[in-house]
């Protein structure tokens, strides 16, 4: 049955553009709200609304555990003691962050206790609001950091020594936990601070839901996706002296690699894309000699990233072994290293229907698509251990990661009942 407790659409609206001051940052227009946000994980920012989190959900009657890697559990009291039900997301950000990626699944999970406390409505079980620490990975190189840790996917040391990739003073994760505060004493350990479930409400960070002109996306898994470092060896020399013949261009030999992952993305309809390209010694007037990018790979299936992967290392150093194509050039030398992978995920069929029948109630069958999602959330670690689904609202032009990141109101609010109904359907199934 549809859910009684209606979300306050312009609280939650409120709240999301008073937190926002905590960061503020990018300013795109006149208005008071026409800013980004860049608070990034552990900073003095980061902790200004961490406690204003903590004081916020005291004051709706949770009790409130911090674990050892800094994720903050606000546990809402049920009639019966059990695991909690999760939900959740991040309030950390990129330096060049918006005011819904990842906020929105906290504050709207804020706004579905608020709603709980006000209609004196009381689950079945707990259920658990959830701030993952340093899920952006932008201060500290780990993306999905503390989930991870969580799901014991990523030992804890190795975490706490990870350093600050941001500023001149390097700091380690453990540093600024104790800096400011937040090292806590829960484990951080999904068997021994355990969740029945995890819910998170998000952006897309896409353009699907707008360009269909769907109103909610049913989540129903993660892509694929791995990151490679290709490193390419050539020989320095003078731009006006070597001919094109006889040069040993790295970055030319690069250039075509690029444009080569390209092709075979489309080939195998999945992704590949390069982010960072170093070249060296990077003087007008020099032949690189040396080059290095990195290659993120995404597919919906493990299967077809395998593929994807296969064929861009063979084609990579069929590049390289030509050289630069002429008769007098040598191969260029390469190295590709492996760096990190994540599989396809998929999410559990109990949580999705859960979720589409919240999202069939609020806004109609007809105004739903089923989704997989192109980016990796703290769900993607939660889902290795426990039942997890996620809920999609549209982001304008499919932005993300940029100051002018905007969701409508409707939108936002529609995806906030979506949530409590689907917290609600499935603590009223719960038989544990």
């Amino acid at each position: 049955m549809p859910s009684t407790n209606k979300i306050n659409a312009q609280r939650l609206l409120e709240t999301i553009h008073t937190t926002a001051l905590w960061g503020a940052k990018g300013r795109w227009g006149e208005g008071p709200t026409e800013t980004g946000v860049c608070r990034l994980a552990l900073s003095d920012e980061d902790k200004s609304v961490r406690d204003w989190f903590i004081s916020e959900t005291k004051s709706l009657g949770c009790s409130v555990k911090v674990d050892e890697i800094g994720n903050i559990f606000a546990i809402y009291p049920g009639k019966n003691e059990g695991i909690p039900t999760g939900t959740g997301s991040h309030l950390d950000t990129q330096p060049t962050g918006g005011r819904y990626d990842g906020i929105l699944g906290v504050l709207g999970g804020l706004e579905v206790l608020r709603t709980f406390k006000e209609n004196n409505y009381v689950p079945n079980y707990p259920v658990a609001l959830i701030d993952w620490c340093n899920e952006e990975g932008a201060r500290f190189p780990r993306s999905m950091m503390a989930s991870a840790v969580w799901a014991e996917t990523l030992p804890l040391q190795e975490a706490y020594e990870m350093k600050s990739i941001t500023e001149t003073e390097v700091k380690t994760v453990k540093e600024e936990l104790i800096r400011i505060g937040y090292l806590g004493e829960t484990p951080a350990s999904y068997r021994l601070n355990p969740l029945a479930a995890h819910f998170e409400l998000h952006i897309e960070q896409g353009p699907i839901l707008e360009d269909s002109k769907k109103k909610i996306g049913i989540v129903q898994g993660g892509q694929a996706f791995t990151w490679y470092k290709v490193v390419l060896g050539g020989k320095a020399s003078h731009t006006g002296t070597t001919p094109l013949s006889a040069r040993s261009d790295a970055l030319l030999a690069a250039s075509k690699m690029i444009v080569r992952g390209n092709e075979i993305a489309h080939e195998h309809e999945g992704l590949v894309s390069v982010g960072i390209i170093e070249a060296s010694p990077a003087v007008v007037n020099v032949v690189p000699s040396e080059v290095m990018f990195t290659v993120d790979a995404r597919h919906h299936t493990d299967e077809g990233l395998k593929s994807i992967i296969e064929h861009v290392i063979k084609d990579f150093t069929a590049i390289a072994a030509e050289g630069n194509g002429t008769a007098k050039s040598k191969p260029i030398n390469i190295s590709i290293e492996h760096d990190f992978t994540s599989p396809a995920i998929h999410f559990s069929r109990d949580c999705v229907a859960a979720v589409e029948a919240a999202a069939h109630e609020v806004v109609g069958k007809e105004d739903t698509i089923e989704i997989v999602s192109g980016a990796g959330h703290d769900s993607c670690n939660t889902s290795f251990r426990c039942p997890t689904s996620m809920i999609f609202v549209p982001s304008k032009d499919g932005i993300s990661h940029n100051p002018v990141e905007f969701t409508n109101p409707e939108e936002i609010a529609d995806g906030v009942q979506v949530l409590l109904n689907t917290i609600v359907n499935y603590d009223l199934s719960r038989k544990n």
